[in-house]
Order: structure tokens, then C-alpha cells, then sequence
């Protein structure tokens, strides 16, 4: 399978240069160019197709939104993130009408934009069935909200949990369930620590508790993946 094309719309040279490489990291992904006003995208968008384009709001020889509408108007296929500082909500709201896939503020981080285009990868190869069930729609129609609840809650974790140490510990929970003694073990934590970042991932819902009653001794909680 051919790699999904990319084309970087950003004013500043560094940051252009700092997503094209966050964008060559992430396997499937080539970017075709990076162009730095409205007048160069719309020239390379006459020759080319991307699969995709990051773009910023604020391009110097574009006002506003015009560029967002005259790609869409001139390339409908394609698919649009916004990776930008605006955070005006009639932005956000116009690039949501207008079909973006999704958007992200400066600065953003590797991780969030990796997510996103694999999100993006997963929503393309659905889309290549010739039916979909509704499984298959729940995913591509939900699962941008999943995504950004998750990334956003690293940003409000309460103290005492640790964002890499939380990340560990739902790397070892599966659907076959796991005690808080076995995380323990394998990420070389006490029981009592594996146990607290269990449990709030119970809280937040991204994982489920339950008690399993063996012939012997007491019943063993145990934690199931979601």
C-alpha cells in the first residue's frame, strides 16, 4: 500500500520543518511539500493530490479562512487538519462545518499528531469496504471524541499519578484481566502503587474491576481493559 500524502500549509519556516518531520516518523505517511503562502498551495494543489493537508490559519497572504474554503472548493476529496494557534470558536466552529478531520492548537506534541494520523489511517481502511456495519460507523463517527477525551485528561491528572507511569500500566492490562500484584511485577512497582493507578483508570473508564471468587482464600480483584 502506497503511503498517504501530505502537504504542510504553514507560515513560519521552523515549525513547518518540525512537522514534516512529526509527520516522517509516523509509518504510512510521506510529505509532498511544505508551502509557506495561499498563492504556493493553490499552485502545488494544481499539479498534485494529497491524501491530506496540515493546515494553519494564518497564512500572510491569505485572509482568514479563504484558503481553508478554496481548497475545498478546488480539492473536495481532500482531507484537512488544522494545526494551528487560533483558538477563536467561530474558527473552530467554520472548520468543523466544513469537514475537517480535526483540529489541533499550538504547540502541538508528536504523540497527539501520531494518534490523529493513525485515527486517520484506521478511518480510510474502513472506508475501503464496500459495507460498513454499524461497528464500523460507530468507529469512524466516535472515535475522534474518544481520542481527544483520553489525550486531554494526561493534562488533568491528579497528584500522584504520573503520565508515563499511567501509560506502563495500561500497556499490561488486557482483556483477560490482571491484579494489581501482577502490574506490580511487570512494571517494577509496589502493589499498592499498581493498585492507585488502577484504580483511576477505573474512574475514568478505561478500565473495569471486577471480583473473581476462586475454590480458596478471598476473592481476587482484578482489572479488565475496556
Amino acid at each position: 500500500m502506497s503511503p498517504y500524502q501530505v502537504l504542510i500549509v504553514e507560515d513560519d519556516f521552523r515549525v513547518g520543518q518540525i512537522n514534516e518531520q512529526f509527520v516522517q516518523q509516523i509509518p504510512g505517511f510521506e510529505v509532498i511539500g511544505v508551502t509557506h503562502t495561499g498563492r504556493d498551495t493553490l499552485r502545488l494543489l494544481r499539479s498534485h493530490t494529497p491524501d491530506l493537508i496540515l493546515l494553519d490559519v494564518y497564512i500572510p497572504d491569505v485572509t482568514g479562512m479563504d484558503l481553508f474554503w478554496q481548497i475545498k472548493e478546488q480539492q473536495r476529496e481532500v482531507d484537512i487538519i488544522m494545526i494551528t494557534a487560533s483558538k477563536e470558536v467561530h474558527t473552530v466552529k467554520e472548520t468543523l462545518q466544513g469537514g475537517i478531520f480535526d483540529y489541533l492548537i499550538k504547540p502541538i506534541k508528536f504523540e497527539r499528531l501520531k494518534d490523529t494520523l493513525q485515527r486517520f489511517n484506521q478511518q480510510k481502511q474502513l472506508l475501503e469496504k464496500e459495507e460498513v456495519e454499524q461497528d464500523d460507523v460507530d468507529q469512524i463517527l466516535h472515535q475522534a471524541r474518544i481520542e481527544t477525551a483520553t489525550t486531554s485528561h494526561s493534562h488533568n491528572l491528579p497528584k500522584g499519578v504520573d503520565p508515563m507511569t499511567l501509560e506502563k500500566v495500561k500497556s499490561v492490562v488486557h482483556h483477560r484481566g490482571v491484579t494489581a500484584v501482577e502490574v506490580g511485577k511487570k512494571i517494577g512497582a509496589s502493589r499498592t502503587t499498581a493498585r492507585r493507578y488502577l484504580e483511576y483508570l477505573v474512574r475514568v473508564k478505561k478500565v473495569k474491576a471486577e471480583l473473581i471468587y476462586g475454590d480458596v482464600g478471598r476473592p481476587e480483584r482484578r482489572y479488565f481493559l475496556l
